[in-house]
């Protein structure tokens, strides 16, 4: 249990690497249950905010709720009044996603940090437009939010919280647990207690040593936070040219990890340091401060590796304030086996031995999916996931998997894990191969075509309106001549509208059961004013949308179809329709 509460709280050690290897999500589910509860408005579903304002730039924040992403090519930025320059936006390297009908676009999904560049001081308001599809498979009309600008600077945020601080916390406990800085815990206490274990004295002697040691990792998460708000790091980290290097830095500390090498101050400085802990008095309050600052210096490149992600995230912050907390938090964390020691519970710390070892090489297990994470933003999507199955695959073997012999019930759990990592590692490569690029759908799923397709219909067979008076007085002939009508909405941006258009209106059985029926698209791409009323009058977020009208001239609402759909599905959804029309 122990070793599994370390592992895991390891993990946390590298904040930055949950935002890199496994942000790829599944495309649209057809067939999905398509009503309007399905889908949010457009303002919840992406939510924008100003996050800071200053002479300099303007950082802009899109969330996007789960299930919901952004076009990167669709955003704009536009300063009223027209004369207040802005500088190009900075944007970074979006999901690839593929599609049939549009080519590649990139995504978002998730959290967006946007920043533009600016050169005018004087208040402005910026309109920001931007466009989005759900999961599912709805997609909505182009989006124009207005936001204040002030001319001296706008709302502040700050990128720390009590939940980031006590990760970092949890992050420096578990950095405790590694190969050079548990052993050192009774070397530690030896030297700084002197035997006066227990007691306010202990617990003050401790207290000495661990602050200024926490103190020494929050100037160095101020600077690196000063380092990222001066340079843009977050920007510049979008670039090949360093993306790559940061990438090889994780995959050298990942060697050292796996003891290819050792890391080691130079020992120029490491002898100098040695002799100042050797010179200084434990014991004392003065002399516990000096060696807390001087173990700082002392650990630091024994953790380095894990070290070096959280300050990757906390430049990339450009936080000076919050990256010194959070690393002050995370040399608290370190220290926090020493107070436990101090006041004589040494006994609940777990004892060094071989696991220590494991957790070593799970640090650079970790740290090589870092690394894989940085280069998946510059490489193709079928290059990550050949490198995610090597690395999967090499895991897979070093636990095991291949090893046809004895062993004890331990080992053979840990063995069928690595077969279940290499297997999912040839599925990786198989993936790739075959064009794939998500790593959670390694092995993907091709669009299923029924075997009743038939050349697409004349388009005559469908008319075509972009107006709500266009609209109108259709229907209104419709309900006059007793003739059901089937309502498509349609948008040149909606990827989801080509799909239905060729994949599922074609469809035989399709266009079997639709005989009879008055078909009408209305085309929505110009998303005016008027087309956006209209989609409120109908209580609809946006294309694609399917709406059937019986022969008074009523809408069928109960079988309405919002999102995408497969042909057998709506071929069921046409029966329901006639059996009511």
């Amino acid at each position: 249990m122990r070793r599994l509460l370390c592992l895991l709280l390891l993990v946390l050690a590298l904040p930055a690497y949950a935002t890199g290897l496994l942000e790829n999500r599944p495309s649209s589910t057809l067939g999905s249950i398509n009503n309007s509860a399905d889908f949010l408005p457009v303002r919840e579903a992406f939510q924008l905010s100003l996050v800071e304002s200053t002479p300099q730039s303007i950082k802009l924040r899109f969330v996007a709720t789960d299930g919901y992403y952004l076009y990167r090519h669709r955003f704009q930025f536009r300063a009223d009044p027209a004369d207040v320059v802005l500088g190009t936006a900075q944007l970074p390297k979006g999901e690839q996603k593929h599609d049939e009908y549009f080519g590649d676009v990139e995504v978002y999904h998730g959290i967006l940090d946007v920043e533009l560049p600016r050169t005018d001081q004087r208040a402005f308001n910026l309109a920001v437009t931007y466009q989005g599809c759900a999961d599912k498979g709805l997609c909505y009309p182009p989006e124009t939010e207005r936001l204040s600008i002030d001319g001296v600077g706008g709302p502040a945020h700050e990128s720390w919280g009590w939940r980031e601080l006590a990760l970092f916390f949890l992050a420096g406990l578990g950095l405790t647990f590694t190969p050079c800085v548990l052993p050192m815990l009774p070397i530690l206490s030896g030297v700084v207690l002197r035997g006066q274990v227990g007691g306010l004295r202990g617990f003050n002697l401790s207290l000495a040593y661990v602050l200024p040691m926490a103190a020494c990792f929050a100037l160095l998460g101020a600077l690196m936070g000063m380092f990222g708000a001066q340079l843009n790091l977050q920007a510049r980290l979008q670039s090949a040219w360093v993306l790559v290097p940061f990438a090889m830095f994780f995959a050298v500390f990942a060697l050292a990890m796996f003891g290819v090498f050792e890391l080691k101050l130079p020992h120029a400085i490491s002898s100098r340091l040695d002799r100042i802990a050797g010179r200084t008095e434990g014991g004392s309050l003065w002399g516990a401060a000096v060696l807390g600052v001087v173990s700082s210096l002392l650990v630091s490149p024994c953790v380095s590796a894990p070290l070096a992600g959280a300050l990757l995230y906390i430049s990339a912050s450009g936080d000076a304030l919050g990256g010194g907390l959070k690393l002050f938090m995370l040399g608290l964390g370190m220290g926090a086996p020493l107070l436990l020691v101090a006041t004589g519970g040494a006994a609940w710390l777990p004892k060094s031995g071989p696991w220590l070892v494991y957790v070593k090489n799970a640090i650079g297990v970790l740290l090589l999916g870092l690394a894989i994470g940085l280069l998946s933003r510059v490489l193709p999507g079928e290059i990550t996931l050949l490198l995610i199955g090597l690395l999967a695959g090499g895991v897979g073997l070093f636990m095991g998997a291949l090893e046809f012999v004895y062993k004890p019930p331990r080992k053979r759990l840990g063995q069928l894990l690595g077969m279940f990592l290499v297997f999912y590692a040839l599925a990786c490569w198989y993936g790739a191969f075959s064009g794939q690029t998500d790593p959670l759908n390694p092995i993907g799923q091709p669009r299923v075509v029924t075997g009743h397709q038939q050349p697409q219909k004349d388009v005559s067979d469908w008319q075509t309106v972009s107006t709500p008076a266009e609209l109108d007085r259709i229907l209104v002939e419709a309900s006059a001549s007793g003739t059901p009508l089937l309502l498509d909405w349609y948008a040149d941006w909606c990827i989801s509208c080509k799909v239905i258009e060729h994949e599922v209106l074609n469809d035989a059985k399709v266009v079997e059961r639709l005989k009879g029926y008055r078909l009408i698209r209305f085309d929505i791409t110009a998303s005016n004013a008027e087309q956006r009323a209209l989609l409120g009058r109908y209580k609809l977020f946006g294309p694609p949308a399917l709406m059937f009208f019986g022969k008074d001239g009523v809408e069928r609402a109960d079988v309405r179809v919002i999102g995408e759909i497969n042909a057998a599905d709506f071929a069921e959804r046409v029966a329901k329709a006639n059996d009511r029309i």
